[in-house]
């Protein structure tokens, strides 16, 4: 249940208004004091030197799903370790079920284009699909990235056969409109975007 996730396009933008200077001002009340975002039952936690490490050394941590991580864990915390940007409030998060304290998979924003515009992906390990929790981290990461200064839409791109994601980003609240090579877009916008 991921959206696309393209590393390509999540280059790095040292003028993106999208920098971990601007989460304080972008943060809302569901958020903790430091970067964490709370759900009502997850907590969207950025990835930690320690969680990249044993992901990319496939060293088994007690606080992890039986089956995480999965393959798009795994290339996001490559991504991550070679950006340290998408450390930040502003990039790529672990999903954390608050009930049980377990990583069930992972969810994050890419810096924003020029115009605005920022993408995101996300992924919940296979125990855990079913439960809503996909579309209730994409609603508060999709609230937390509209609030930031300069970002006025935000988006997922999404293979038409992959109806169980194009559900999920329904039920997140993001509108369907026309995508490019062979993929949907969904997208939230501000109400001046």
């Amino acid at each position: 249940m991921t959206s696309h996730l393209s590393p390509d396009s999540a280059a790095s933008d040292p003028s993106s208004p999208l920098s971990p200077a601007s989460a304080d001002s972008a943060a809302s009340a569901r958020s903790t004091g430091g970067a964490d975002l709370l759900t009502a039952r997850l907590v969207l936690r950025p990835w930690s030197g320690s969680e990249l490490a044993a992901v990319l050394g496939g060293l088994r941590q007690p606080h992890w799903a039986a089956d995480y991580p999965d393959d798009g864990d795994r290339v996001i915390a490559g991504f991550t370790a070679g950006h340290p940007e998408a450390r930040g409030s502003y990039g790529q998060r672990q999903i954390i079920e608050r009930a049980s304290g377990l990583v069930v998979g992972g969810i994050g924003l890419f810096p924003p284009s020029d115009d605005g515009s920022v993408e995101f992906g996300y992924g919940v390990v296979p125990s855990r699909r079913g439960r809503g929790y996909a579309p209730e981290a994409a609603r508060a990461l999709v609230a937390f990235a509209l609030a930031a200064p300069g970002v006025h839409t935000v988006y997922a791109d999404v293979e038409p056969a992959n109806s169980a994601s194009c559900r999920v980003l329904e039920k997140a609240g993001l509108e369907r409109c026309a995508g490019s090579d062979g993929l949907v877009r969904f997208r939230a916008t501000t109400p001046t975007g």
